[in-house]
């Protein structure tokens, strides 16, 4: 299973267990269709899977304050999008 395919089998696990939101998944979604324009970027779309993976709509919100929530995963996303990280 290559990365984009873990990528977007953690979306949609993410979606229908953690009720992550459809704008959220859209931005992840047209990543993983162009993934030719993201082939060099590895280590940030490992860091994507990662945040999708512990995707929790409450995130930070607890005594732990551990999770990703829509914030940190959006920034990670805005991140990947504009080239900021590799």
């Amino acid at each position: 299973m290559t990365l984009f395919e873990k990528l977007k089998a953690a979306t949609e696990a993410a979606q229908a267990e953690q009720d992550l939101p459809d704008f959220l998944a859209a931005r992840i979604l047209r990543i993983i269709e162009n993934q030719a324009s993201f082939h060099d970027r590895d280590t940030a779309i490992e860091d994507l899977l990662d945040k999708v993976t512990n995707y929790d709509t409450y995130g930070q919100t607890g005594y732990l304050g551990m999770g990703v929530n829509n914030t940190i995963l959006a920034n990670t996303l805005s991140r990947l999008e504009d080239g900021t990280c590799r």
